[in-house]
């Protein structure tokens, strides 16, 4: 919550106000011709030698607020310190903190800076008639400016810890009312929001102040008259108090969409991103259009965006699923250069949200494995497998693989048992995919006290864990025959890799498949192939054929006979890096597996097949594939 004055000048103001407003000092030295006439004194004069205070702007405005600077300048005037005794005025170093008045502390070279305490009695915040006499000072003031300091003292209110039945505060919220009730069709969209969020604190949804603000918020965003603050405003009240029940607050939103997406192109840095962080919360996955105007914004001021930032959209883009090429273009092209001083979560942010999106940047994983090799051991675990876990089933090699390799073989060795279990399997899980096989860590992960340690921790082996688990066993036999250490208990295998998440393999593309299925029956002269096969390690192959010893294809009658079996992979766009013709790192292992079990390989990707246009082109495609394997096969013996 924002606050126009500060806590501790109110209460200077509340402790000293009976003391100061009969000697004639003003409540303010401004220009503004309702100011002048709300600084004069009880004797009707203007008084003179008080230095005007500091302004802080609204909430989401940039406009300076007479109200803010009624309510400062008596905290301004009440909190000033006494002279000491011989001191002269100038002597005395005076600095402005949200409108306090006091001697400057010099903070040490070596020692952190505190803030200083205040001597005011906090009990004395709202005794006798002050907060009163405050809301009398602020009646001659324009609308929004009175809302904006009423918003103000409730805000000070909330900080004090005051309950809404407080005498005080229903002083306030009545004031509250009666002001938006008269004239709430007058007051700007930062005092409202300001107003709302103050309410909902205080009263929460319940509120009848927050009730009248979403009313007058609804009417002015429904005629249109926004700015990229202000829309930013509503966007957080809405999300303080959101009731996807209310179909107000419903067309409301849906409003104030329609709005952002006209004047995307005048949004800052960080309004993009607070503004990305909120449709999260709204859960507006159904806002497309507006994410997507979003996210080409974040392209254009990516420079600009902090840390803190870059998290904050990636983040919020990742979990509303949407991806923009121009945006992974200015990434590519900030971020190398940022990774060296840039914060470690960054770094697994950037990772994230490539692997969610299937995005394969050279500059990028480049940057980012360099970056592991030159400082990899002060990143956390959890870091650290997100960077390894992307890389390996993004299915990309950095060229200082080997160094990169040697960084996580010693971090790995030395805090092993800083990884939690789930989060370590998948590491090791996601260094097969690159043909980097763990053995030194295989025997502690098939050991019996690890297994345990899953299940303790109260995660279960479920079946992306087994599934993970069997895969590393399996990458050991078929892979590493010179590995005797402990392998997976056999009842802890699985049947099937197939699963619902995709986690091992993609299903087959039933539309690539019906644009194979003539050609390949026209080419091996009838329907003498199974589709869908499971092997007997878990794997499922798109298209079977089975040879005979002299390489010639055998009907499903004589499939008992089979001496070879030939694996055609019909490999669709899901089975790609985005944009990209690199397999998935799950595509590349399972590929690898089948041809260690015996398996000839063909691949049939999509981007090759869609090209031909005619069944004899395809005919043709198929005969180049299949048939040079099969005369390789039969010309052996």
């Amino acid at each position: 919550m924002k606050s126009v004055a500060c806590l501790s000048s109110v209460r200077a103001a509340c402790q000293h106000t009976a003391a100061c407003l009969p000697h004639g000092l003003p409540l303010v030295r401004a220009a503004a011709a309702p100011l002048t006439a709300l600084g004069r004194s009880a004797t009707g004069g203007d008084s003179v030698g008080l230095r005007s205070a500091v302004v802080q702007q609204p909430l989401h405005g940039t406009r300076v607020n007479a109200a803010a600077v009624v309510v400062r300048q008596v905290s301004a005037a009440a909190a000033r310190p006494p002279m000491a005794p011989g001191r002269r005025d100038h002597e005395v170093a005076v600095y402005r903190l949200g409108g306090c008045v006091g001697a400057a502390p010099q903070p040490s070279q070596y020692s952190p800076y505190t803030k200083p305490r205040s001597r005011v009695d906090v009990k004395s915040l709202f005794e006798g008639d002050v907060i009163p006499e405050l809301c009398s000072r602020l009646a001659g003031l324009p609308s929004s400016e009175r809302t904006e300091g009423l918003a103000t003292l409730l805000g000070a209110c909330a900080e004090y810890g005051l309950d809404s039945r407080s005498p005080l505060v229903r002083i306030l919220i009545d004031e509250s009312l009666q002001l938006l009730g008269r004239h709430g069709g007058d007051v700007g969209l930062a005092q409202l929001c300001h107003l709302g969020e103050v309410a909902y604190t205080l009263e929460g949804r319940s509120s009848a102040v927050l009730a009248e603000v979403l009313n007058s918020v609804g009417f002015a965003v429904a005629e249109g008259a926004l700015g990229p603050g202000e829309a930013v405003g509503v966007y957080s009240l809405l999300a303080l108090c959101h009731d996807p029940a209310s179909r107000r607050q419903s067309h409301t939103l849906s409003a104030l969409h329609r709005q952002t997406q006209r004047l995307v192109h005048r949004l800052r840095a960080g309004q993009v991103s607070d503004i990305l962080q909120l449709l999260v919360k709204f859960q507006q996955r159904q806002a497309i259009s507006l994410v997507l105007r979003l996210s080409h914004r974040a392209s254009r001021v990516f420079r600009a965006f902090s840390d803190d930032e870059v998290v904050k959209v990636l983040s919020a883009l990742t979990i509303l699923g949407q991806h923009d090429e121009e945006l992974l273009a200015a990434m590519e092209e900030h971020l190398p250069g940022r990774l060296e001083k840039c914060d470690p979560d960054l770094i697994s942010t950037v990772m994230e949200y490539c692997l969610q999106t299937r995005c394969r940047s050279k500059p990028i994983f480049e940057a980012v494995a360099e970056d592991f090799v030159r400082r990899g051991e002060k990143h956390t675990t959890l870091q650290i497998a997100k960077q390894v876990i992307a890389m390996g089933r993004l299915n990309y090699l950095p060229q200082c693989s080997s160094h990169m390799f040697k960084k996580l073989e010693s971090i790995l060795s030395t805090r092993f048992s800083q990884f939690q279990p789930r989060s370590l399997i998948e590491v090791l899980h996601a260094c097969i995919h690159l043909e980097r096989i763990p053995l030194n860590h295989l025997s502690r992960v098939f050991s019996p006290y690890f297994l345990q340690r899953l299940q303790v921790q109260g995660e279960p082996l479920d079946r992306n864990a087994l599934g993970q688990l069997t895969q590393l066993h399996l990458a050991t036999s078929l892979e590493c025959d010179f590995y005797w250490g402990p392998r997976l208990p056999y009842f802890l295998h699985v049947k099937k890799f197939s699963s619902m998440d995709q986690a091992f393999e993609t299903p087959m593309d039933s539309l690539l498949y019906k644009l194979v299925r003539g050609p390949l029956t026209e080419l091996l002269g009838g329907n003498t192939y199974s589709t869908r096969t499971a092997t007997p390690c878990g794997y499922t192959v798109d298209v079977e054929i089975c040879l005979d010893e002299g390489g010639l294809v055998l009907p499903p009658s004589l499939w008992e006979h089979t001496h070879r079996r030939m694996a055609l992979c019909l490999d669709g766009q899901s089975r790609f890096c985005n944009n990209t013709h690199h397999l998935l790192g799950k595509e590349a292992t399972k590929r690898r597996h089948l041809r260690r079990m015996g398996y000839e390989v063909v691949q049939i990707p999509y981007y090759e097949f869609e090209r031909l246009r005619t069944s004899q082109e395809q005919v043709e495609y198929l005969h180049n594939k299949i048939f040079p394997i099969i005369f390789k096969f039969s010309h052996k013996f």
